[in-house]
């Protein structure tokens, strides 16, 4: 039988880590059509809100319930505000392995919250959920993500050559889409100990399962 993550909600000091609903919608669909979301991702483009209430109430919650992973809004504890999104996918329960995707709205980059909400959700998944491996991988270019990787105690383990079509601006403001190289990174369980003690604090967030 397929195994599957429960409906939880995870905070942290200034985050909150949940399931999205239908009020994430114009949020959602305004963040995914940024220019860095457009470029690094393969999200459609433009992305309607018809795409975000879709992801939302169909795609996400498929995903949970098949096996395959689990998808989270990101939100600011004090505001509610969403900051952004964290997917974990690609989930392999007899290897206890999952691949860590993640999304930061364009207004809260630069405050760490994407450091702090995928330290969260790995620290769940190691110290709730047993797991035994956490994988990242980025695009060459994006240095954004590559810091958020290093920030959380990942390492480096290579290089797929050639393997990421990205999407990268023309002179008439089209988009076109360009290859290039993916660097591959792994968090295990005792890779959290060298993380900084201002991420790494375990009683940093409390997860709730079964979260409505």
């Amino acid at each position: 039988m397929t195994s599957t993550f429960p409906n939880i909600s995870i905070s942290t000091e200034r985050l909150v880590l949940r399931p999205l609903d239908e009020d994430d919608v114009p949020a959602l669909a305004d963040m995914m059509n940024d220019e860095q979301v457009v470029a690094w991702t393969t999200v459609a483009h433009p992305y309607t809100e018809a795409d975000a209430r879709h992801w939302i109430t169909r795609l996400a919650p498929d995903e949970r319930t098949g096996g395959r992973g689990i998808v989270l809004a990101v939100t600011e504890f004090l505001t509610q505000r969403l900051v952004g999104v964290v997917h974990l996918r690609n989930t392999d329960w007899r290897v206890r392995s999952s691949e860590l995707a993640y999304v930061i709205a364009p207004w809260a980059r630069g405050e760490g919250y994407a450091s702090e909400a995928a330290l969260a959700i790995a620290q769940w998944l190691f110290h709730d959920q047993k797991f035994e491996r956490l994988e990242l991988r980025t695009a060459a270019d994006n240095t954004a993500s590559q810091q958020v990787a290093q920030k959380i105690g990942c390492i480096s383990e290579g290089v797929l050559r050639n393997a990421w079509i990205a999407r990268a601006r023309t002179d008439d403001e089209s988009w076109t889409e360009v290859r290039t190289d993916v660097i591959v990174w792994s968090l295990l369980p005792e890779d959290l100990a060298g993380v900084s003690e201002q991420l790494a604090d375990t009683d940093g967030f409390t997860s709730y399962s079964d979260w409505n």
